[in-house]
């Protein structure tokens, strides 16, 4: 991403992907897929979590998933208006429909996924006008990072 096409609130971003971060290296520590998510609620979080597949026995139970539902619980509503989704994986088609149906205004991430990206790299389901809601999106803060952590996981599982 260049510099002149970085938005205004990008140090924002980033401080904010730090925290979705710290979240993708508690599921690293307890051997889950290392992807964290945060929501921000008009500055403030209101939801952090990460992937939990492997401990709950749910294919359902990416950090985008449970934070969203977090989230909710947290306004007491299924409509996450004011909120930003931040995650170090671009999300899946599972995680994007509920991003769609959750309203998420904007979507911030971190890594591209050339395997499953649903946002902007196999899909653009966010943007898709067919869709009842589209989201703003912002891709790529602090991708290295995010990728870094993904990569040296599955490294060490290799090496196994």
């Amino acid at each position: 991403m260049a510099d002149e096409e970085l938005p205004k609130d990008f140090p924002l971003h980033q401080r904010h992907m730090r925290e979705a971060l710290r979240q993708a290296e508690l599921a690293a520590a307890e051997g889950e897929v290392p992807v964290g998510a945060i929501v921000v609620h008009e500055g403030t979080m209101i939801a952090a979590a990460y992937n939990q597949r492997e401990a709950l026995h749910d294919p359902t139970a990416h950090a985008e998933m449970i934070a969203i539902t977090q989230a909710a619980a947290a306004l007491g509503s299924w409509r996450l208006a004011g909120c930003t989704l931040y995650v170090t994986l671009e999300p899946c088609p599972m995680c994007a429909g509920a991003i769609v149906n959750s309203r998420l205004p904007r979507v911030v991430y971190g890594a591209a996924d050339p395997k499953a990206g649903a946002v902007d790299t196999l899909y653009s389901l966010l943007r898709d006008p067919r869709l009842n809601h589209a989201s703003e999106v912002v891709g790529g803060v602090l991708a290295e990072e995010c990728g870094d952590i993904l990569r040296q996981f599955f490294r060490q599982k290799r090496q196994k």
